[in-house]
């Protein structure tokens, strides 16, 4: 018995810390029925539509949870490399950043940059699991949020798989709104390699690395709740969640 405990409460070598950490990307939400069918060439305008405007209610959200993460993070090197991560996002004038490019998305699609910084297609399942996340990046350990955000690990490939199919199914999209995707592609695993090298150092415990694996469950689950949303669109009587055009 003694044994037993002493094995449940060593810490995991890096290696297996790490294999712990990635082998969380098959609840990612790249197999979620939504991106499936949006990769086979299945969804309608609509559908195209109310994802874009339902994600940008996350993408926006993104400098406010690493700026969260900056006020709680004590030490001046990281929050030196990690304040990069908002100015991808926000730019640093107008018509930059990551944000800016969603915006574009949306116009390339038929969704105007009013409706969707009006955030009246947000349907209340979104709304509600990007607060969370936000509050949780803001409320909980610096690191445990850095770890939430290694769902970067697993976001190139599907982001490289989406760009292809989209270019390739949706010829009625104007291909200049797929630059945020093209960028990510340079983004992504440069973020997922810094916060990944945070996470295995700052986690020394048996207890801290499993909170740090359970962060990106817990991110991993966010995403997919933002999807079951999305996928079922609106189902909540007496509210309508349609462009203006409609």
């Amino acid at each position: 018995m003694h044994q037993i405990l002493e094995e449940t409460q060593r810490p995991w070598s890096p290696e297996e810390f790490e294999a712990r950490l990635r082998s969380q990307g098959r609840t990612y939400h790249d197999l979620h029925p939504f991106h499936q069918r949006m990769n086979a060439g299945k969804l309608t305008e609509e559908e195209i539509r109310r994802w874009v405007a339902n994600r940008f209610c996350y993408q926006r959200s993104i400098p406010l949870k690493d700026a969260a993460i900056l006020s709680n993070c004590p030490d001046l090197d990281v929050r030196r490399d990690w304040i990069a991560r908002i100015i991808d996002h926000d730019g640093t004038r107008g018509g930059e950043g990551g944000i800016e490019a969603w915006l574009r998305l949306g116009e390339s699609v038929g969704v105007s940059r009013e409706e969707l910084s009006s955030e009246r297609r947000v349907l209340p399942g979104v709304r509600y699991a990007v607060e969370a996340y936000v509050n949780f990046c803001r409320t909980r350990p610096w690191l445990e949020a850095v770890a939430a955000s290694l769902t970067e690990l697993f976001g190139p490939n599907a982001i490289r798989i989406r760009l292809e199919a989209m270019e390739r199914q949706y010829t009625w999209i104007d291909p200049a709104g797929f630059d945020y995707f093209r960028t990510r592609l340079e983004q992504a695993p440069r973020d997922a390699q810094y916060a990944l090298s945070l996470v295995l150092d700052g986690f020394s415990t048996r207890e801290g690395q499993e909170r740090a694996v359970a962060a990106l469950s817990f991110k991993c689950d966010l995403l997919w709740a933002q999807l079951d949303a999305i996928d079922r669109g609106n189902t909540q009587p007496g509210r309508e969640y349609r462009s203006d055009d409609e």
